[in-house]
């Protein structure tokens, strides 16, 4: 890891909520005011097209949605956001943190019955993942032991930090701690894909498929770039429909408010996501493949058994 990410990691539980959010304002419009040619959208992007053409059912597109919860504050709103999500015909993923907070199984077996995916989003959210490869090998077999008692087949590393070789020391079928362009994570290595990709067998581990998320998270559009509508989204999603890719979103219900009261420093109307959804049912109907991130992790696995294509 860099090391300004692994002091400020270090100093980040000594900084009020409040602080963080304020800086992270501060140098998130000045990094905007510089990648204005790669984000939201990079062209290049779509040029790495895998050999496949088309998705099941020769859909045009994929539109998949996944959330990360990031504290317990965030459990208490995840059923909020699956009925949101139900009401409209959607379903998604939620990722928990393993030892962050207490996820009460009635919840996850609810979130299962009712057609949704339950992924692991790291171990403790804290940072130090990936410091070294002595505690990622740690970690990992804890990982590794929530996935088979949540029966979870998918991760996502906390803050998007990845290392595509080590993950494979997870017992998984896919990752999706990459993205195809995000100038504002501490790790901003982009993939610069808007397509789901085979991250091969290393010799002595199996390989897995690799999501990466292809809208700006929630987070980084209404908390701290302070964005008021959901052109971003609608304008992100047409390019992807356009290039034949994968829309994934990543949204978390800790910074969403479905009381309908005035937002906090740290929330944005949960509207802006049910627009979003609207807007694909009403934009794009029948033109799309809607899937859990497993569905499209076998299909990528499938795809690359036939065909050979990798990373």
């Amino acid at each position: 890891m860099n090391p300004l990410i692994k002091a400020y990691y270090k100093i980040r539980p000594l900084i009020p909520r409040s602080v963080q959010i304020r800086l992270r304002r501060i140098l998130m419009r000045r990094q905007r005011a510089t990648c204005g040619d790669t984000w939201p959208i990079d062209e290049r992007a779509a040029a790495a097209r895998p050999a496949w053409t088309s998705w099941p059912g020769d859909k045009k597109f994929a539109v998949v949605l996944t959330h990360d919860v990031e504290l317990a504050s965030g459990v208490k709103k995840c059923e909020s956001l699956m009925e949101l999500e139900q009401s409209l015909g959607f379903r998604s993923s939620f990722n928990f943190v393993a030892e962050r907070y207490t996820t009460p199984p009635a919840l996850r077996e609810k979130l299962k019955a009712e057609g949704f995916e339950v992924g692991v989003h790291g171990l403790l959210h804290d940072g130090k993942l990936y410091n070294s490869k002595n505690i990622f090998m740690e970690r990992a077999a804890k990982i590794n032991r929530r996935l088979e008692e949540w029966n979870a087949v998918g991760f996502r590393s906390p803050s998007m930090q990845h290392n595509l070789d080590w993950l494979h020391e997870l017992n998984i079928l896919y990752d999706a701690s990459t993205f195809d362009t995000d100038p504002f994570e501490p790790d901003n290595s982009a993939e610069c894909t808007i397509f789901p990709f085979w991250v091969p067998a290393n010799g002595k581990n199996g390989g897995y498929a690799e999501l990466p998320y292809t809208l700006p998270q929630d987070s980084s559009l209404y908390l701290f770039l302070q964005e008021t509508d959901i052109s971003i989204w609608k304008q992100k999603t047409d390019w992807i429909a356009r290039e034949g890719g994968m829309v994934l979103v990543n949204v978390h219900p800790d910074y969403m408010n479905f009381s309908g009261r005035p937002c906090s420093a740290g929330e944005y109307p949960s509207g802006f996501y049910k627009q979003f959804l609207e807007y694909i049912l009403s934009e794009y109907k029948g033109q799309y493949w809607h899937a859990l991130p497993r569905e499209v992790a076998r299909f990528t696995a499938q795809h690359y058994q036939k065909t050979g294509e990798e990373v």
